[in-house]
């Protein structure tokens, strides 16, 4: 099933809380459906979107944006080990993390409370605490929009990286993802030892899906805005990764400041750390500013357009390069 809105408000499709008009919006319930519509002849701008908590409308959009309403979980194949579980792009990817837990499958858990939707997922290559959405993607369905043909991407396929796949980057707006298929698994593997992970859950009693889950949910709520009551896209900014070389010369400079050595030999660094210590949380500007409780991450105080929000962010960037000497990159995908 298709529906074709005219002249739609994207208020509610982004969590910043940006007031923008498409010119128009496509919502389709199955590949079937889209690649009829595509087939119809469409052209012109076109932009992808899931829940809207990645995104940062500079204005109106002068095109079509395309929004998956797939839904199902499918298990496509199980062994002893592990599961392989097909989903639509279109399901809340909150909900598809706590039913993972209640059947007992092991992997993303704590990628709990993360806003949006599973087809954006696979696009962002969303993280937290150790995991990323791409450690556990099989393979990613979509129609090319060009052509309107269905094609298979798999892991590889997808160059997965820190925040990013090739949906961000070379085949960026190029295709509608339909499916991801992810393969998870029936033992325990918990990954703990990022922040106070391990700590919250042995407050709750010890390791378990749940403890898991409910430990990140509780983590999240406590440093992360609820956009249903304060707008923002989470995480603004990604964490910078530098060489050890200038790790070192910053912690000698700066030994508070948290870093987080990796396995190819470079370090990440805390953006939120870096901001705060630029004196952000306390230089809001009238209509943005950092978030009390976490200052990687920018907020609307009501009535913020996307421009405030970009000026502010470049002002953020700036000040940060200007400190530290480290570049930071935005994480949120602005439109123009």
């Amino acid at each position: 099933m298709i529906k074709v809105h005219d002249k739609y408000p994207l208020l509610k499709h982004n969590t910043f809380g940006i007031e923008a008009t498409a010119e128009r919006f496509v919502e389709f319930s199955s590949a079937e459906a889209l690649v009829g519509f595509l087939k119809e002849g469409f052209s012109g701008k076109s932009l992808v979107i899931g829940g809207g908590s990645n995104l940062l409308f500079a204005g109106d959009f002068a095109g079509t944006i395309f929004h998956s309403r797939i839904m199902g979980i499918e298990v496509l194949g199980e062994s002893e080990n592990d599961v392989l579980v097909r989903v639509g792009s279109g399901v809340n990817w909150d909900e598809f993390v706590g039913y993972c837990v209640e059947q007992g499958w092991h992997g993303l858990e704590n990628l709990s409370l993360i806003p949006g939707e599973v087809g954006a997922s696979a696009v962002q290559n969303v993280g937290a605490y150790g995991v990323e959405a791409g450690d556990l993607i099989v393979k990613v369905e979509a129609i090319e929009i060009d052509g309107a043909s269905p094609c298979v991407f798999t892991n590889a396929d997808c160059e997965y990286a820190y925040r990013h796949s090739i949906f961000k980057g070379a085949e960026k707006e190029k295709y509608i993802i339909t499916h991801v298929t992810f393969r998870l698994k029936k033992h325990a593997g918990f990954k703990l030892s990022y922040g106070n992970l391990k700590e919250k859950v042995d407050e709750l009693g010890g390791a378990t899906l749940a403890n898991v889950r409910k430990a990140v949910c509780e983590i999240r709520s406590a440093k992360l805005p609820d956009p249903a009551e304060i707008g923002s896209a989470g995480s603004f900014f990604m964490n910078p990764v530098v060489a050890a070389a200038v790790a070192a010369r910053l912690k000698e400079e700066y030994p508070a400041m948290p870093q987080y050595p990796l396995a190819c030999g470079d370090v990440k660094l805390s953006a939120g750390w870096m901001i705060e210590q630029c004196g952000w949380k306390d230089t809001p500007h009238e209509h943005v500013g950092v978030y009390r409780h976490q200052a990687l991450v920018v907020i609307n105080r009501g009535g913020a357009k996307g421009g405030d929000v970009i000026a502010f962010a470049a002002a953020v960037v700036a000040s940060v390069k200007e400190k530290f000497g480290v570049e930071l990159n935005m994480e949120v995908n602005v439109i123009e």
